[in-house]
């Protein structure tokens, strides 16, 4: 019994972790051989070379963490033994110099300093608190400026306030999907890099995300202080709010300099210029621009009616409210901008065309040519008699409206995605239906289907101008619009993706091979506009 009674030497070595056990050692045994002399310099103590040869048997391994705790523990104890005075006369110089215990304190803390960083997902779930927590604001004190108003001011006012930020809430809506785009192109055998034609420098679904972020913070923040500071009487300070934003939008987009992701916006403005004029080769980068900037019309069109006032010192006033001023809702302009996105997309067909001779590329034009009765006869109303309007023009346009969403949609399916409704419904073999299917269940294209027709249906609502009045249905359609562009990119790039793979069997995967010059050129082999 009295064996197995614990002594108070071992009670109290219990007390002392491992690292300091050894450290403790480690001191007295270097005071054991500093004070030897020279005849026992090289050898240790009984007892202690016990200790070191179970020591040495039994090592201490400690990962970094059991580092951190353990340093720290025995920190002071070290520099309690390197100060003693009874072990300083064991030898003529300190058993620990300041330099070894400078060493054994710097470990100590860069772990704990390790331990207490934050961890990324606390990080992100923090960040998307405080997103959403500044939404909310915004919108309590957009609510809150809006009631302030009188009841027959506060439909006048909203509309105004939904004309100068409604355009760069969309363009926010499709930079957050084209994230999304690019993350299931990135989880999918699609290289969306190579379709595009794009170097080791374009940007990522984060860091579209992340502009995406941005936007979504400082366009609902600077449509708050406009409605706050026209509602409070601060009349000349809301005019300067959407001001401020659109100039600030557009220095960063041409700010020559190399911040904010100079390569990426070099290439947008050198594609949107190629758009404009395209007097060279058209490649897939140019039509897929082009394509979306049909679905965003309407977005052009308000960013138009927006300058306009902010030109003619309209804005934070009912001024123009007059639907036949210049800056009305009558206004000849608003036609042309409608338009100007499927003229682009003719021209394109027309220059692929003379490139390639392909008489698909006609059809194309044709498909796109057909807009242009559905917006110029919408705004024929407002400059025709109601009887003319009535029963020549109207029919007219319901015309064309049908013809150019069948036609549409009719593109979309059999040429820009490679589907055949009628053969994958009733199991008819055909070689023009994608074999490939990327995205692993067929539910998928029955569904964008059957939404594509729909959507086809009512984007017409929206390109005409006797429609819409209603600011909050203009503004859902055009929101659906982009979501029906946002499922329309899925299968596009994967159809342009097939071809190129089946064009040239031996396509490396890895996105650093660039197309030369000649395989640019838009080709029956290669794209099909």
């Amino acid at each position: 019994m009295a064996a197995l009674r614990p002594t108070k030497t071992s009670m109290a070595a219990s007390l002392i972790s491992p690292p300091c056990q050894a450290a403790i050692l480690f001191a007295a045994g270097r005071a054991a051989i500093l004070s030897a002399g020279s005849r026992s310099q090289r050898r240790l103590p009984s007892d202690l070379s016990a200790s070191s040869r179970r020591l040495h048997r039994h090592p201490i391994r400690l990962t970094p963490l059991a580092c951190s705790s353990s340093l720290r523990s025995c920190h002071s104890f070290v520099v309690f033994i390197a100060k003693s005075p009874h072990l300083r006369r064991a030898g003529s110089r300190p058993i620990f110099t300041d330099q070894e215990v400078n060493e054994m304190k710097g470990p100590s803390m860069a772990a704990s300093g390790v331990v207490m960083m934050p961890s990324p997902v606390f990080l992100w779930r923090f960040k998307v608190v405080l997103f959403l927590l500044w939404g909310i604001s915004c919108c309590k004190i957009g609510w809150d400026s809006v009631m302030r108003m009188n009841a027959d001011k506060q439909d006048l006012f909203l509309y105004e306030a939904f004309l100068y930020f409604n355009p760069l809430l969309l363009v926010t809506l499709m930079v957050w999907l084209w994230g999304v785009n690019l993350w299931i192109f990135s989880q999918s055998s699609v290289n969306y890099a190579k379709v595009f034609d794009l170097d080791h420098t374009h940007l990522t679904h984060r860091e579209i995300w992340k502009c995406a972020t941005w936007m979504t913070i400082i366009v609902p923040t600077s449509m708050a202080a406009y409605l706050y500071l026209y509602s409070h009487g601060e009349v000349s300070l809301a005019a300067s709010q959407p001001v401020i934003l659109y100039a600030a939008i557009l220095m960063v987009l041409i700010f020559p300099f190399e911040i904010f992701y100079l390569p990426t916006r070099y290439y947008l403005l050198r594609t949107l210029w190629s758009i404009m004029l395209p007097l060279q080769a058209i490649t897939f980068s140019d039509f897929f621009l082009a394509d979306i900037m049909t679905s965003m019309s309407k977005v052009f069109s308000d960013l138009e009616r927006s300058v306009c006032r902010m030109v003619n010192k309209q804005v934070a006033t009912i001024a123009w409210f007059e639907a036949d001023s210049v800056c009305g809702s009558h206004s000849v302009v608003i036609p042309v901008v409608l338009v100007f996105p499927y003229l682009c997309r003719f021209f394109q067909c027309l220059r692929q065309y003379k490139d390639t001779r392909e008489r698909t590329c006609l059809f194309n034009a044709l498909k796109y040519s057909t807009a242009i009765p559905v917006i110029f006869l919408s705004a024929l109303k407002y400059h025709v008699f109601p009887d003319s309007w009535t029963k020549f023009y109207r029919p007219l346009w319901l015309i064309s409206s049908v013809v150019n969403s069948l036609y549409s949609f009719y593109w979309d399916v059999t040429r820009d995605w490679d589907l055949s409704v009628f053969t994958r419904i009733f199991k008819f073999k055909n070689p023009h239906i994608c074999t490939n299917l990327l995205y692993g269940r067929k539910w998928v294209y029955y569904w964008v289907i059957g939404s594509n027709l729909i959507l086809r249906c009512t984007w017409t609502y929206k390109l005409s101008a006797h429609l819409r009045h209603n600011y909050l249905t203009v503004f859902t359609i055009t929101a659906l619009e982009i979501m029906r562009r946002f499922q329309w990119i899925f299968f596009r790039v994967e159809n342009e993706w097939n071809k190129m793979t089946s064009s040239k069997p031996s396509l490396e995967l890895s996105g650093n091979e660039i197309p030369k010059e000649e395989d640019r050129l838009l080709g029956s082999a290669i794209h099909n506009v």
